[in-house]
């Protein structure tokens, strides 16, 4: 056997296909690379120092969160949360190298950073601020666009007065992974299924688009109620940023032209658990509807063949980096997506939508053998994401994991 060869028993595979799991299987790993997924045959074991015995664990892919803020925490605490958002680049250095951390201990191997005001995470990120430790893909979309006096200073910048946004966009030289634009408002907290007007015209939406496209860029759109999230599907976006609210309609086009949503549903829970310590003037009931409201819609997209990738929205009030996944993965389950289902949209989906799925979302043939260990049974899932065994990377075990 080659020196760099290795198989490892896997008491439970979870691929990241969306299939059913795989019970009992062999990972045969060469040079880092999976070369084969066999059925497991007791007859046919190799050397002790050639195998590793995983038989009491779940193996999944690494996870990956399409929507996070790494320039803030999820405290409730107002004052901090100023200061967070007011921070200059040295400030957000530590914060931001913090939060990486809290997703690579929970899995998540790749985060798609959605916005802040000085463009401080992209930054760090040109700077190589990351910790070479902690193999966590980042990729930003550094400042986002926003209308004038309309929401969106907290994540990014807007179009000079009288300029339009694509020929904003044209002029700026930021060296991005992403686009943000920013299309609507928030959700209300205090009267249900309020909907705000579109931020900026469709015609320089899809010229704005059409320039990011000439520069290799994909656009993700904050988008909540239908006007909003309709005007960005015509502009083709490729991605629905929340998405609350946007009726059926929407997501049957969606599903038409495959275009991704990241529904990050999970902020509602947390802001239903913060209303006493934070938001103070929020609606409970309301803020119940509209998170019902969103399981509704990701029913329904599960339904009509909506490509979801998992989003987190961390940073927001109470959603905690790392810790919001799983959160957000039970809220899927409880629209009626199966486990494999559900981790699909967190791993695979996800890979496509960042554009690693060459190195993650898939456990298969010609992959890396880069994955997760739980302990336990899928029963146990999601919630032993939270307590991981191990995470191996090219086949060993990453050193740079504690549990």
């Amino acid at each position: 056997m080659n020196n760099n060869h290795h198989l490892i028993l896997a008491g439970w595979l979870v691929d990241g296909s969306g299939e059913h799991l795989k019970h009992k299987v062999i990972l045969s790993i060469l040079d880092g690379i999976i070369t084969a997924i066999e059925p497991f045959n007791s007859s046919e074991l190799p050397p002790a120092s050639k195998f590793t015995d995983l038989s009491h664990c779940c193996v999944l892919p690494p996870l990956v969160d399409s929507h996070v803020h790494l320039c803030m925490s999820g405290s409730v605490d107002k004052e901090l949360r100023t200061r967070q958002l007011e921070a200059t680049f040295e400030d957000s250095k530590p914060i931001i190298s913090k939060h990486i951390s809290d997703h690579f201990s929970h899995g998540i191997l790749a985060v798609r950073d959605a916005g802040d005001p000085l463009g401080s995470v992209l930054r760090f990120m040109s700077e190589k601020q990351k910790e070479p430790a902690m193999p966590v893909k980042i990729s930003s979309a550094g400042r986002a666009w926003h209308q004038r006096k309309r929401y969106g200073s907290l994540i990014g910048r807007h179009p000079a007065e009288g300029e339009s946004l694509d020929k904003a966009y044209k002029k700026d030289k930021s060296l991005t992974d992403y686009v943000k634009l920013i299309n609507s408002g928030l959700n209300s907290l205090t009267v249900f299924n309020h909907q705000t007007s579109p931020q900026f015209t469709l015609e320089e939406m899809k010229a704005a688009i059409s320039h990011a496209e000439d520069r290799g860029l994909k656009v993700m759109v904050h988008a909540n109620g239908i006007l909003p999230v309709q005007m960005a599907l015509r502009a083709g976006a490729h991605s629905i940023e929340h998405g609350f609210f946007m009726g059926k309609e929407n997501l049957e086009a969606m599903a038409e032209s495959q275009t991704f949503w990241v529904p990050t549903a999970y902020t509602m829970k947390a802001y239903r658990q913060c209303i006493d310590y934070s938001l103070h003037n929020a609606e409970k009931a309301v803020v119940e509807k509209n998170l019902a409201h969103q399981i509704e819609q990701i029913e329904y997209a599960r339904k009509c063949g909506v490509r979801i990738a998992l989003g987190t929205d961390s940073g927001s009030i109470g959603v905690l980096h790392g810790e919001a996944l799983v959160e957000e993965l039970k809220i899927f389950m409880q629209a009626g997506f199966s486990l494999v289902q559900a981790m699909r949209c967190a791993t695979y989906n996800g890979s496509k939508l960042l554009g690693v799925e060459k190195e993650l979302g898939h456990l298969a043939v010609g992959k890396p053998a880069t994955f997760l260990v739980t302990r336990g049974t899928p029963a146990q899932l999601p919630r032993k994401l939270s307590y991981l065994e191990a995470i191996y990377i090219y086949g060993k075990p990453c050193q740079a994991y504690r549990r």
